[in-house]
């Protein structure tokens, strides 16, 4: 009998599983279709997916989430710490082993809400789920950012990648891969602060955020930085065009060089805090091997 409950249990475990991700997959299949100038080879990427190809092996999962520790680089500002966690119980002496952690929101690889920056906008917990899973991109922009830290991409370097890859797809994520993310274990490196404080990372540009935001409907943009907006900012305008827009914003992401330039699916997880500006999030690619 209890075999039998295992059996049925585990069924419906699957079942469960598998229709959460096809939901989510629903979307990527529903972007299949050529869009002008996209290639027939980012259209093979694209094709639909199911819960059959996880449990096959076809499909990848890529992490683009880094580990939270007492190293991880956080916002150079007032009141904002780094991540500690302290054991509360062990084995040996309670019989069970039990951490507390603390971490600013903004830490670590996290989530902007859109009351992040703006008033009378989504606060983490009130994103809609639909919104955290979505058809992905990633934009390559590691060359520019060699020669100018500063550097942030323009509406022109989007409608360039797209003349190669194809429309981004309407309600994606889109990430901006700057190469930043290989100064992540350099806290000093990945703040890159100049004399007088200032830190010099590369962002996206005003009129990238609105453009995208108003020409290809992201659900949100993601970065390898500390920020969305370049590094010398000072009025972060990029967080106030996305988050007043009722976008959320993704930072320091890892691993973007792991995946192609389209044809993925993100699952987005923050921690669900009441009335949160934001927080650490697990962020999956699926994308097919």
């Amino acid at each position: 009998m209890a075999d039998e409950r295992n059996r049925i249990q585990m069924r419906h475990v699957t079942a469960l599983i598998g229709g959460i991700l096809l939901l989510a997959l629903v979307g990527l299949s529903s972007h299949s279709q050529l869009a002008q100038g996209e290639s027939k080879n980012d259209a093979a990427n694209t094709a639909p997916i199911t819960f059959d190809d996880l449990v096959a092996g076809r499909l990848q999962i890529v992490d683009l989430t880094w580990t939270l520790d007492d190293k991880n680089p956080y916002w150079p500002a007032e009141n904002y710490e780094p991540f500690r966690v302290t054991t509360i119980a062990t084995l040996e002496k309670n019989g069970v082993l039990s951490k507390a952690i603390y971490t600013p929101e903004h830490l670590g690889t996290h989530l902007d809400a859109p009351n992040h920056f703006e008033k009378n906008q989504p606060s983490v917990d009130e994103i809609l789920p639909v919104n955290l899973f979505a058809p992905a991109v990633v934009i390559d922009v590691t060359m520019p950012v060699e020669m100018n830290a500063d550097f942030r991409v323009g509406v022109a370097e989007i409608t360039d990648w797209e003349k190669t890859h194809g429309r981004i797809p309407d309600g994606s994520v889109v990430f901006l891969m700057t190469g930043w993310g290989r100064h992540w274990s350099n806290y000093a490196r990945y703040k890159n602060q100049d004399a007088t404080g200032k830190m010099h990372f590369p962002g996206y540009s005003e009129e990238a955020a609105r453009w995208l935001v108003s020409q290809r409907n992201v659900r949100g943009i993601g970065i390898d930085t500390l920020s969305m907006d370049y590094g010398v900012s000072r009025d972060f305008v990029v967080h106030h065009v996305i988050n007043g827009a009722g976008r959320y914003g993704l930072e320091n992401v890892a691993n973007l060089e792991k995946l192609p330039a389209r044809g993925f699916f993100v699952s987005i997880a923050p921690i669900k805090v009441r009335s949160g500006s934001g927080g650490p999030v697990r962020i999956m690619a699926v994308l097919p091997r």
